[in-house]
């Protein structure tokens, strides 16, 4: 992974298109290597996912050039590789585990919940966990989960949602507007030789979250 972070700090200080042209071949090879690391990531995961196993690196991956069409930024291309690990696919909205591998610090790691979640989505999610709050509580209340993943990645709500009272025993998690985690990474953790063991393994932490945010979209109101 070394070669992927001297290639992304190359591409953080030139982000242009002749830079990438010229280095054309060298991209391609580490892009080759990300998809073999994230199939043997997806291979971890499923000892204790096994409908990851039908899971293929690239429909994981993520591309590398950006969406420049509605951003001030118009640089060409991600200053990271990435990958979303879920058996509904990358562009899920349900929850799933995401990982990047950047070149700016404060990005580097991985990451797991629900994101981005329209109205009737986090509508559904409050009132579960409301109806469910002892069981939601262990969950995110684990002492790894907590060491691992720290608070809450997103916004909140300045005050109770509407229909909430502000003084409701689960304010604190009624009031988010994404349930996501996030365990940054040195670099170091990704420059192992054998990163997706452990990464796997750091994963399977959000396990019951993931499950929790998702078996509570599917179920019948």
């Amino acid at each position: 992974m070394k070669d992927i972070y001297k290639f992304l700090d190359g591409i953080e200080a030139n982000n242009n298109r002749p830079w990438l042209a010229a280095h054309d071949s060298e991209y391609r090879d580490l892009r080759q290597q990300w998809i073999d690391d994230i199939d043997k990531l997806i291979a971890c995961m499923s000892l204790w996912q096994p409908d990851f196993s039908r899971q293929q690196a690239r429909d994981a991956v993520y591309r590398f050039a950006r969406d420049t069409r509605f951003s001030p930024d118009k640089s060409p291309y991600k200053t990271y590789f990435s990958a979303c690990i879920s058996p509904f696919g990358r562009k899920t909205m349900k929850a799933a585990y995401y990982l990047q591998v950047d070149a700016r610090s404060e990005e580097n790691g991985l990451y797991g919940g629900m994101y981005c979640l329209d109205a009737p989505m986090i509508a559904k999610l409050r009132r579960a966990i409301a109806d469910n709050c002892e069981e939601f509580e262990e969950i995110v209340n684990a002492p790894e989960l907590n060491r691992l993943y720290p608070g809450w990645l997103g916004e909140k709500l300045k005050t109770a949602p509407k229909g909430w009272p502000k003084d409701h025993p689960q304010i604190e998690y009624l009031r988010l507007k994404c349930y996501g985690k996030f365990h940054r990474c040195n670099r170091r953790y990704f420059e192992d030789e054998r990163w997706y063991e452990r990464a796997a393994e750091d994963f399977s932490v959000l396990k019951p979250l993931v499950d929790f945010l998702n078996y509570s979209l599917d179920e019948d109101v």
